[in-house]
């Protein structure tokens, strides 16, 4: 890969030495001496560990016979810088390894005939102006822009890492809750990096993780070998674990997880309840002594409200009101009560003289015939009782009800009466009919108590 971007050396001139075998470290944000052609941003680089470079090949006798007969012909001086100009030196470029032979003296040079190109992003070690060695290494890593989430905040940066594990390592170094965020485009969500290059890694999609063998893959494939879609509204990062324990993981163990977020948006409802208030209303025409009654039963409103709610791997992370609409207005709830005053009853009308003794003849005579008894009350039993039986005590009509206030046979008795409603006095039917009254209100004789607007 290449970069519109001059060649740029280590930064510190660093040289690897394969004798020694060692690590070499490279500056972990560097800064470029000022040039015309500087980045703009730092690079961050990852230190790599120098690949020991192949042993010599043994040297055959028949390669040093033919060494010697061309000294013989071309003269030790000719020899002996032929055998300086040629070395063997290992090539990493990003992970590729491999061993070159080559004439070159310094590592621009090499990199030249290998056709690698470099740009100030990239890490090369030793620099690309310096010497090289027969038995030497050089390391080439390429920058890669990424987009970094770090402590809540999204930023690009670059970086020179064989893999998003170790970008994410070093990074981790100058920041908490550090997370690589994939690019979109046309669909696909990838990262220049591959995964990691030597350990499986977690896929974590909707909160459910598994395990990936195959953590060297890129980001778009492993999504697509596992059957995850993305969507536009999903978010994807890529972050590295923390250790157990705060022990490094051991060998096979993952320790970078890619972390799918499902995020939902739909609509919903829901359905509040609107109580109705409760009203009373007084009615000049009805007894104050008349038990109140509902004229109109309450019903309950609702009120439907509509929520655009998004939740994240199934739950509710924000809700933004959309509508809100009463669909059912409450009804008030009407309860009448009366406020007439009931005029007093008429009193009870004198009792008649008792009968004088008349003479042995009159007392012969046959008694008249009793008229019937009449009502002993006046007021609204009266009109209740002219209402119901045209006041009279003794009505019997046959339809199984009786007397003034038409009782049935049953109600008599339960009211503490005996023998036929008409067979009783007017005073005893009207006394009984006023404790009815008195547990059961004026529905009892529903039709003439609402004529006479008792109900």
């Amino acid at each position: 890969m290449s970069s519109p971007h001059p060649v740029q050396g280590s930064p510190d001139g660093l040289s690897l030495n394969p004798e020694a075998g060692a690590t070499a470290g490279i500056t972990e944000i560097f800064d470029p001496p000022p040039t015309d052609h500087t980045p703009t941003e730092p690079v961050v680089h990852v230190p790599v560990t120098a690949v020991p470079a192949p042993p010599r090949r043994p040297r055959r006798r028949a390669a040093f016979l033919a060494g010697a007969a061309a000294i013989a012909v071309v003269g030790a001086g000719s020899i002996t810088a032929f055998a300086s100009a040629h070395k063997s030196v290992t090539l990493d470029v990003d992970g590729r390894v491999t061993t070159v032979e080559t004439f070159q003296g310094d590592v621009a040079g090499l990199l030249a005939d290998q056709g690698v190109s470099v740009t100030s992003r990239d890490a090369v070690t030793p620099g690309t102006d310096g010497t090289l060695r027969d038995g030497g290494m050089v390391v080439v890593r390429y920058g890669h822009e990424v987009t970094l989430r770090a402590d809540g905040k999204e930023r690009s940066t670059w970086v020179t890492a064989l893999d998003a594990d170790q970008a994410l390592a070093t990074l981790a170094e100058r920041a908490d809750d550090v997370a690589l965020v994939p690019s979109r485009s046309g669909g696909r969500v990838s990262l220049p990096l591959r995964l990691d290059a030597d350990s499986p890694v977690n896929l974590v999609v909707g909160g459910e993780t598994e395990q990936v063998a195959d953590g060297a893959a890129q980001l778009d494939d492993l999504l697509a070998a596992n059957d995850v879609t993305v969507d536009s509204d999903d978010r994807v990062t890529v972050q590295r674990d923390a250790p157990e324990g705060g022990q490094p993981a051991g060998a096979g163990t993952p320790t970078l997880s890619v972390v799918v977020e499902q995020v939902r948006t739909a609509q919903r409802e829901t359905v509040t309840k609107l109580p109705f208030d409760k009203v009373r209303t007084a009615d000049p025409d009805r007894f104050e002594d008349l038990a109140p009654y509902v004229a109109t039963k309450g019903v309950v409103g609702k009120r439907v409200t509509t929520w655009d709610v998004t939740t994240v791997d199934g739950k509710v992370v924000e809700r933004e009101k959309l509508s809100s609409k009463v669909e059912r207005e409450p009804v008030d709830q009407v309860t009448v009560y009366g406020t007439k005053v009931r005029p007093a009853p008429e009193p009870e009308p004198e009792p008649e003289p008792e009968s004088q003794p008349v003479a042995r003849e009159a007392a012969e005579e046959p008694a008249p015939e009793p008229e019937a008894d009449v009502v002993a009350t006046s007021g609204v039993w009266a009109q209740l009782a002219q209402c119901e039986s045209g006041g009279d005590p003794t009505t019997n009509t046959g339809n199984g009800y009786y007397g003034l206030y038409q009782f049935s046979q049953q109600t008599w008795v339960a009211m503490g009466g005996s023998g036929l409603p008409s067979d009783a006095s007017a005073s005893e039917q009207t006394m009984r009919a006023q404790k009815l009254q008195a547990q059961s209100g004026w529905g009892q004789w529903p039709g003439c108590a609402a004529k006479l607007g008792l109900l």
